[in-house]
């Protein structure tokens, strides 16, 4: 199937949206619970637009700028009477799961706007095969690949080949951990044990992709898109290792920074050579993409080549990039939904810096305790250019404790990235709960 060309490449010119809200009206329900649902209720929050925000389920952080519900975030069916019964005028969905189970199509179906990719749309980021396959299917540059669904077939491979580096990866969505540099192929034939033998990510390790190691340095690159129209969103870089010096397995991000420089003729071969023939090949799949598109990408010698897509916002690479957005994020997200993105304002940036520092669990990405009091959240100053996101917290009593992995988010603009990082660790030395664990080292490449 051939689409319709896209109406615009890139939108960066400012034009005003034509169908403004004159009074705050909107009732929103943001979807999700961690460290980037606190920061999109935050931002949506401060829209003069908006009436009422809503979080399902949301955490002790976004129960001071949202009004949390007791619902899953993958409870299709909860949502969408909640949203019916609420006369919610727009849902944002924030983490990846509710999109791959087709939140965004069962509130379509009862005249709820949604914003976010459907379901097929989605699979982009449900599948590393699938999205190893568009990409080939549509020569967008990425690393060669060879997927597996059992293990005699994948220690054949490894076999066969020269010892060295290769990435195992989970196929399906395994909460930012299912993937695996391995620097030899005895690690590599672990990785694919635990994955095809072990079901260590159950059903999303059924399949597992290896893949070209390639070297460089990793960027973030999220963009708006309606289908036809992309607005990209400043680069970022997120920090995965859960140790200082990227050491230690992946965890689904220990930090980040935003803007990266980058050169202007790199970032020309990102939009032309990826992100407008990923939209264009959404669509002439007949999976028309509406929401985030985020572009994990390694900037190689030979040019940029895409690691993985996401079809939401980064976690935590959204906290800085919320903060630096001096536009209202509101009329950007119903015109998304609306497919009117070439009408809107193209957004403004703080033009500082912006560092994000997370606290986790410690043991975290492996077992980790539940539970544990925090103390000290009160003694830090927050404010428009410091703002601790929370992720695995919750209220017990009069007190906030942790609930996941990935607790907080300390997140702070400077003059300049030292000044940035120097915020957030001040910030972070106030904080206390017990086994506390954070990198060292975040925006030290900047």
């Amino acid at each position: 199937m051939v689409s319709p060309p896209l109406h615009a490449r890139v939108r960066r010119d400012a034009r005003t949206y034509l169908d403004p809200i004159e009074s705050p009206s909107v009732k929103v329900l943001v979807v999700g619970g961690g460290g980037r649902e606190h920061a999109l209720c935050w931002k949506i929050s401060q829209s003069p637009l908006v009436a009422r925000v809503y979080c399902a389920p949301g955490n002790a952080g976004t129960a001071l700028v949202a009004e949390n519900v007791d619902l899953d975030a993958e409870d299709v069916k909860g949502l969408r009477n909640f949203a019916v019964e609420n006369k919610i005028d727009l849902v944002v969905v924030g983490p990846e799961a509710p999109l791959c189970l087709g939140l965004v199509d069962e509130l379509k179906k009862v005249s709820v706007k949604c914003f976010g990719p459907s379901k097929a749309a989605a699979e982009i980021e449900g599948s590393k095969l699938y999205a190893r396959e568009l990409c080939r299917r549509h020569r967008i540059p990425g690393p060669q690949y060879w997927p597996f669904d059992d293990v005699h077939g994948a220690r054949a491979f490894l076999d066969m080949r020269e010892d060295g580096p290769i990435v195992v990866k989970a196929s399906g969505l395994a909460a930012g951990k299912g993937v695996t540099v391995c620097k030899k192929n005895d690690e590599a034939r672990a990785a694919a044990v635990d994955c095809l033998e072990r079901r260590r990510f159950g059903e999303a390790g059924s399949t597992i992709v290896f893949e070209e190691f390639l070297e460089g340095q990793e960027l973030s690159v999220m963009t708006l898109t309606d289908g036809q129209t992309i607005i990209p969103f400043e680069p970022a870089r997120d920090h995965k290792a859960v140790f200082d010096g990227d050491k230690g397995p992946n965890t689904g991000g220990m930090g980040a920074v935003t803007p990266v420089a980058v050169p202007s003729r790199t970032m020309a071969q990102i939009e032309n050579q990826i992100i407008f023939p990923t939209v264009h090949a959404m669509n002439r799949e007949n999976r028309k993409y509406q929401g985030f598109l985020y572009a994990g990408l390694m900037l190689t010698a030979q040019g940029p080549r895409v690691l993985e897509y996401n079809c939401r916002l980064g976690d935590p690479e959204t906290q800085p990039l919320l903060m630096r957005l001096t536009s209202d994020i509101v009329p950007l997200l119903l015109a998304t939904v609306d497919g009117r993105l070439d009408e809107q304002q193209a957004p403004k940036w703080d033009p500082r810096p912006c560092v994000s520092v997370v606290a986790c669990s410690g043991g975290y990405p492996g077992e980790f305790r539940k539970g544990v009091p925090i103390f000290g959240l009160d003694r830090v100053t927050s404010g428009p250019d410091l703002q601790v996101f929370h992720s695995g917290t919750a209220k017990k009593g009069g007190d906030v404790i942790t609930t996941g992995g990935r607790v907080l988010a300390v997140t702070a603009m400077g003059k300049d990235v030292e000044d940035a990082r120097a915020r957030c660790y001040a910030a972070l030395q106030l904080i206390e709960f017990d086994g506390i664990h954070f990198r060292k080292d975040i925006g030290m490449r900047a």
